[in-house]
């Protein structure tokens, strides 16, 4: 039952994040939009995906030194990066 638990919050939730990514893409690209922000919108994805995993993780699995550095990427670098990111969009 632990594999199971690491294997969904570490490889299926953020496999399904860039799957929505990726899909997201593709429609924008399909649609033709001018100058499409797939940098800055995968800035956003990676960010709240990684929220998301923190929290999966510590509700569903045990602390790792992986979820360490997704805390410290968002208590340090995210807060600076969303705000570059909304200034920018």
């Amino acid at each position: 039952m632990e594999l199971v638990r690491a294997i969904l919050v570490n490889f299926v939730v953020p496999l399904a994040g860039l799957k929505l990514f990726l899909s997201l893409r593709e429609r924008m690209l399909e649609e033709q939009i001018e100058r499409p922000p797939l940098i800055p919108l995968f800035i956003i994805f990676a960010t709240y995906g990684g929220l998301l995993v923190v929290v999966l993780t510590v509700l569903f699995w045990r602390w790792s030194g992986m979820a360490s550095l997704g805390v410290f990427y968002l208590v340090l670098v995210a807060p600076v990066a969303m705000t570059v990111l909304a200034i920018f969009l």
